[in-house]
């Protein structure tokens, strides 16, 4: 007969998790023991592993749970906004709201993604790509001027980076608040992308433009030789090679 599951079977799974990800993030996921969650968590070893094998499926669910809820706020505010510069501001104040109680997770989700099974790392790295497309959709719609274009990528990324690691410095109750920080963010990306755009397409001439092939001079010879040192080595003849002086012959004879 199977066993019943608990009532709060998920409430306490959510705990645990919790703890796990406190711990990894203070100790590492390899200074981490299951015995040292066990007692984290206030549970036996025993009953740990009712909820979760091994630490790699710990370790798996506390990224997990995090990239889904991080994924199910920015998808929210994004249905919630009203055009296409409030969509931009609203996904990175959800985002960073997220992240208010959840600094290990994403600590973790950084520091320890790759040490899954190839597999596993790739269903979270979908994940992590269904998030970036999310906000490189809002960018391409906020910021005409960067558009579909190659620029795309690299301030999606740029927006991620201010977003992602502000939790290095960011205090609360101190200067300013985490929708201060979404508006200032993505007021420098929306109002500086022009000037962006334009200052990178000057400094970055295509391959085989006149910019680019003036930009590196022909290499030139290591030596140069002097013109009248030149003029009269190709006028002087050359010297007969001098004669090779012949070697005496063995004697056949001894003595």
């Amino acid at each position: 007969m199977a066993r019943t599951r608990a009532q709060d079977y998920d409430t306490k799974r959510q705990a645990i998790l919790r703890r796990s990800a406190e711990l990894f993030a203070q100790y590492g996921y390899s200074g981490t023991s299951i015995t040292m969650i066990a007692d984290a968590c206030g549970v036996s070893k025993a009953l740990l592993y009712h909820y979760y094998s091994d630490k790699e499926a710990l370790l798996f669910d506390i990224i997990s749970a995090h990239l889904e809820e991080l994924i199910h706020v920015v998808e929210a505010a994004s249905a919630g906004a009203s055009d296409a510069r409030e969509r931009l501001y609203a996904i990175s104040a959800a985002l960073l709201e997220a992240y208010r109680d959840a600094d290990a997770e994403h600590q973790i989700q950084i520091a320890n993604l790759k040490l899954l099974p190839e597999e596993r790392q790739e269903h979270l790295r979908a994940m992590e790509r269904a998030l970036v497309v999310l906000f490189s959709d809002a960018i391409a719609e906020a910021v005409p001027d960067v558009g579909r274009g190659p620029l795309l990528k690299p301030l999606t990324m740029s927006l991620f980076g201010m977003l992602n690691w502000h939790y290095l410095w960011f205090r609360e109750g101190k200067g300013l608040t985490r929708q201060d920080y979404a508006r200032l963010v993505t007021a420098l990306l929306a109002g500086g992308a022009a000037a962006a755009a334009s200052a990178v397409e000057g400094a970055t001439p295509s391959p085989g433009t006149a910019a680019s092939r003036d930009a590196m001079p022909a290499a030139e010879p290591a030596v140069k030789a002097a013109p009248k040192a030149a003029a009269k080595a190709a006028t002087k003849p050359a010297k007969k090679p001098a004669a090779r002086a012949e070697r005496p012959r063995a004697s056949a004879k001894a003595g």
